[in-house]
């Protein structure tokens, strides 16, 4: 799991999701929003494929709404399975806040 959460504005433009994702070296973002979303360096790829300018694209218009997340003492293994099951590569770890993201990438180190 990575931890602290990084956190993104939904106003913020999809070009600064990209940035910030590079500089803590990660790939995807919790969204604070009245639901949980997420955005994720598949979304910014997208975009940049749709021809829409990062620059001018709001995250809001790009990101995941209403994500699935664990707890912080699921196993392994549940997690996995529930990344296969959904399709997605990342979950927000949610306690009584949100304390963390596990990605594919986190069980596959684990699981190595």
């Amino acid at each position: 799991m990575s931890t602290p959460l990084v956190t993104v504005s939904p106003d913020a433009s999809v070009a600064e999701a990209a940035a910030l994702m590079s500089k803590r070296e990660i790939s995807a973002l919790l969204v604070p929003t009245t639901e949980v979303g997420i955005v994720t360096s598949t979304d910014v790829i997208d975009t940049v494929a749709r021809g829409q300018d990062p620059e001018e694209t709001a995250v809001e218009t790009v990101m995941t709404e209403a994500v699935e997340t664990v707890p912080p003492g699921i196993r392994l293994t549940e997690a996995a399975a529930m990344m296969e099951n959904f399709g997605i590569s990342h979950l927000p770890v949610v306690d009584d806040d949100f304390v963390g993201m596990v990605s594919a990438t986190d069980i596959t180190a684990e699981i190595s």
